[in-house]
């Protein structure tokens, strides 16, 4: 009952963080459309279109938690955690091609304008949009950030620091249009801040795929295992520690381990004491929820066993 009550808190948490989420994003994609169209402002236009790649990760999130949060059965005995990193990569993904469109009509920009082309003054309105925006998504960030870390969600953190990208992005562009409206002349810093907001939204996309792949392809955590093994090794009984693996799962982590004790101990003995290192790193609180603990005598009593 208890787990069935958390997974229905995470859900009612996600969904309404997440919800929150997409109707801040619904607002901003529409002020800075507007804006950026009337303002003349391509930095605007290209940071209303970050907002509108938002939208995309929000639904991502809300339809990849019911499936989660699923409890385990029998063709997923592990449960269904590594949604979470489907999730994630789809919405790193997302981030890159966003980043490279905006980052492509810039570039094209700027040479249009280096090779004397004229670059359009946008209006002051469009500055305080930027404004606007920084904080607004910043408020939001705060906001899912906390919920994701609460239920260890790896996929609502990806769309947490989606959000704070897009409020980053926002820095440069209220520069921009700042700059170009006091200082016409420097009206080229229009574009030149939607490729700096190109940038940031390509290395956010980097930083949410890179996780997503190292946990989808069981890459081993850093300091994860040393962590298991110091639990381990504090356990009476144990004389020895080794092969020590430990791979994430959703927001949570799976370890398996060999451990060695006395050859004089009896079966029953030596599987108390495997049951006993199972619980100490369950219990350690390093984030793991299950451990393969297999018991084995120690070597040197192995090696005068062998000569038997």
């Amino acid at each position: 009952m208890d787990g069935r009550c958390e997974i229905s808190e995470e859900l009612g948490a996600v969904r309404r963080v997440t919800l929150g989420g997409m109707a801040v994003n619904v607002a901003l994609s529409a002020l800075k459309a507007a804006t950026g169209y009337l303002a003349g402002s391509q930095a605007l236009l290209a940071d209303a279109v970050h907002s509108v790649s938002d939208l995309v990760t929000d639904f991502a999130v809300l339809l990849g938690v019911r499936y989660w949060t699923a409890p385990a059965d029998e063709e997923h005995p592990y449960g269904h955690g590594k949604i979470q990193a489907v999730v994630a990569a789809a919405i790193g993904l997302a981030l890159a091609a966003v980043a490279v469109g905006i980052g492509r009509t810039a570039a094209l920009r700027l040479l249009d304008v280096a090779r004397g082309g004229e670059a359009s003054v946008p209006g002051a309105i469009a500055f305080w949009i930027a404004v606007a925006s920084v904080l607004a998504k910043e408020a939001v960030y705060r906001r899912t950030l906390a919920v994701a870390r609460r239920f260890r969600s790896s996929a609502l953190e990806a769309n947490a620091w989606h959000h704070r990208s897009d409020a980053i992005s926002s820095v440069p562009v209220a520069l921009a249009l700042a700059a170009a409206y006091f200082a016409p002349s420097l009206a080229w810093a229009d574009s030149a801040g939607a490729f700096v907001v190109a940038a940031f939204i390509l290395k956010a996309a980097w930083g949410i795929v890179r996780p997503a792949v190292e946990e989808l392809t069981d890459a081993e955590m850093p300091g994860k295992s040393a962590e298991v093994e110091r639990v381990a090794l504090g356990v009476k009984g144990v004389g020895g520690c080794h092969r020590v693996r430990t791979r994430r799962y959703g927001g949570v982590f799976h370890a398996d381990l060999h451990v060695q004790v006395s050859r004089g101990l009896s079966v029953a003995e030596g599987h108390a004491i495997g049951h006993a290192v199972r619980d100490a790193v369950r219990a350690a609180g390093i984030g793991v929820v299950d451990a393969v603990v297999h018991v084995e005598p120690e070597k040197a009593q192995l090696g005068e066993a062998a000569e038997g």
